[in-house]
């Protein structure tokens, strides 16, 4: 038989594991006490100094010694009450466990007493009960955790870390309980208060601040017995990770695999793939239908039938979704009542304009036609204004309506001045399309198929494609917004994916550099709100968010600012590649800190790469196509996905019947 000592640490270990361990433990009986009002209040992350104070019914004197003895409870009598379990705590294990590795004082007094009482304990032994002067409700002070057990206190995190921990649980209980006013105090100064009102809104605001409770949607549903309350964030607002997902059952904090996959299928078709909508939910079922006894910290449920849960949690969410996302076109939210033009006298005016812009470049272009021949033209910089012999436009079918938000002047002044920006464009403005025929008629079309238009005017001498020497490559242009084509020693074509390419290119930039030089300031810092945990992931890697190139600051309470980003990236990409950021050091606590690196690197390097769809110039194309093809090493993109492809001209002959 071990000692009672020792028996006493190692059961002790079951329930206690770090501070947070013991806060949550009694904020819960709290709640069970009925509190309305709980003070939480902790100092060096909890290793060296706890308090919980409530307003709860208290303890009669006569039951606070045998509340410390293991498996006294008053919580659960007979065999039948386990399987309808209602309240937060039910084992009676708690305060013995604390108790045996701590110094304990507890101060009591119940609403049929006069006066309080007393209660010192430290390692499991009494040291002292004794009358106090108090008011109704219970208070525990929990000084130096662990301090019999070495071994344990080694295993602790920072006092930062343990914190966090502490302020991660003190938002669960808050969120699942709004009725209860939780004030919370980390090393003398008060990290959160909620209202107590009883509405779960007003619980997110003071958990998660403003922006975050700003983007939500509610969410009330009943089926089969099963009833989902709370909020779901809007679509847009998703996250990259489910680390802001919060379920509850019977006001309990779990984790759910069954309602994590049923807001994941609910959402899909609303949140983008890869990203997670953020959460708040409450499911009440009946004690009878849940096991809250199948975990030694209660964090984890069984049902005895997950497909009502599971339906319930679905048609929830994605009957909140369906109501709630007021995403909208504002071309067809803003429609207007069409008003009668006349379509000819604006086209008149609009090609009299341009044969005269036309007349004017041709004139310009004849007397500096000798020294054009004697420029010298880099093969890697495109003229300011390539000229084309065949501009396109897309003429379509007839219209004589147009919205009253369109003024026909504008059109006339839009269309001159894109002829003069760039006669190869299409003369498209506000969905319609302005063509003169042959014989000088003029055609206002709408909705139409690309064709070409024929003007003899135009100049032909100056060819728009860059040139180079026989033995490199012509840049030929861009094929689906998304691959440059290059024409290589005039026997191969090379397609190069631009989003590739570009995130290879800053992602060696990266490394080689370590993010030093692609750091700029923000004329104004970004918010991000994070859990506690991610929170703790950020503030203790600093340095590593500095190497790639973000400046980050602890505003406090879950909240970072960013004062410095990655000049490549945009500044709506920031707060996702931040929370990213912050969810893979999470999980991946253990990885050498060149495996962050280079993960963090990836990320930014993605966000910050050109996209495929977007526009870009020729420029900007040429530049990577240089780039490209002048280092050997860039073949992969840091996925591993391949930068080009080569299609040899034979292979083209081939297909034609030449060879």
């Amino acid at each position: 038989m071990l000692d009672k000592h020792v028996s006493e640490l190692i059961a002790a270990g079951e329930v206690v594991e770090r501070p947070s361990s013991v806060i949550k433990e009694l904020v819960e009986n709290s709640i069970d006490a009925g509190a309305t009002a709980i003070t939480v209040e902790i100092k060096n992350g909890g290793t060296t100094f706890m308090r919980v104070a409530d307003n709860g019914c208290g303890i009669m004197r006569d039951d606070v010694k045998v509340a410390f003895l293991r498996h006294a409870t008053s919580k659960v009598k007979v065999e039948n009450d386990l399987d309808s379990i209602s309240t937060l705590g039910f084992r009676g294990e708690a305060l013995a466990s604390i108790s045996a590795v701590s110094h304990l004082e507890l101060i009591t007094k119940s609403d049929a007493e006069d006066i309080g009482t007393r209660y010192v304990i430290s390692g499991g032994e009494e040291v002292s009960l004794d009358d106090a002067g108090c008011p109704q409700g219970t208070t525990f002070i929990i000084r130096d955790l662990f301090y019999n057990i070495p071994a344990r206190m080694k295993f602790l995190k920072t006092d930062v870390g343990e914190g966090n921990a502490v302020s991660n649980v003190i938002d669960k209980i808050a969120l699942s309980h709004p009725e209860v006013s939780f004030t919370y105090i980390k090393d003398s100064k008060q990290m959160l208060k909620t209202a107590g009102d009883g509405k779960l809104l007003s619980a997110i605001y003071s958990v998660y601040g403003r922006d975050f409770a700003s983007g939500l949607i509610p969410v009330d549903y009943e089926l089969n017995g099963v009833t989902v309350k709370g909020y779901i964030s809007k679509p847009q607002n998703a996250r990259p990770n489910r680390n802001m997902q919060n379920f509850f059952i019977n006001n309990r904090f779990v984790k759910s695999r069954t309602a994590m996959a049923a807001v994941e299928e609910a959402c899909k078709g609303s949140v983008m793939v890869g990203k997670f909508a953020s959460c708040v939910l409450n499911i009440d079922i009946a004690y009878e239908a849940v096991d809250v006894n199948v975990h030694p910290s209660k964090i984890e449920v069984r049902f005895v039938n997950e497909r009502p849960v599971f339906d319930a949690v679905y048609h929830a969410v994605k009957s909140a979704l369906n109501a709630g996302d007021t995403r909208k076109n504002a071309s067809f939210s803003q429609t207007k009542p069409a008003v009668k033009v006349n379509p000819f006298e604006l086209a008149q005016k609009v090609f009299r304009e341009r044969d005269e812009a036309k007349k004017v470049e041709k004139k310009h272009y004849v007397e500096n036609k000798n020294d054009i021949k004697d420029v010298q033209v880099n093969p890697f910089e495109l003229l300011d204004e390539p000229v084309v012999s065949a501009p396109k436009i897309k003429p379509v079918s007839f219209v004589s309506e147009v919205s009253d938000s369109v003024n026909p002047m504008d059109i006339y002044t839009k269309s001159v001045a894109k002829v003069d920006e760039a006669r190869n464009e299409s003369y498209v403005v506000d969905d319609f399309v302005v063509e003169k025929t042959k014989n000088d008629e003029v055609v206002v079309k709408h909705e139409a198929v690309e064709q070409v238009y024929e003007d003899t005017d135009e100049v032909e001498d100056v060819k728009p494609l860059i040139e180079q020497e026989e033995d490199t490559f012509r840049y030929i242009g861009e094929a689906f917004k998304t691959y440059i084509i290059i024409e290589k020693n005039s026997k191969e074509l090379v397609f190069i994916d631009k989003h590739a390419a570009h995130e290879r290119i800053i992602y060696e930039k990266l490394k080689a550099e370590k993010g030093s030089g692609y750091s700029q300031m923000l004329l104004e810092p970004v918010s991000v709100t994070l859990n506690k945990i991610d929170y703790n992931s950020v503030i203790s890697n600093i340095d590593m968010f500095d190497e790639a190139g973000f400046e980050v600051e602890d505003f406090g309470n879950g909240v970072i600012l960013v004062r410095s980003a990655p000049q490549y990236l945009e500044k709506e990409d920031i707060e996702q590649t931040v929370l990213e950021m912050a969810g893979y050091l999470t999980e991946n606590k253990k990885n050498i800190r060149t495996e962050q690196m280079d993960w963090i690197y990836h990320n930014v390097s993605c966000r910050a790469a050109i996209k495929a769809g977007n526009i870009s110039t020729d420029r900007e194309l040429i530049d990577i196509a240089k780039k490209v093809e002048s280092d050997p090493t860039l073949r992969y993109c840091p996925h591993g996905r391949p930068l080009c492809i080569v299609v040899k001209k034979y292979e083209i002959e081939k297909q034609f019947g030449r060879v």
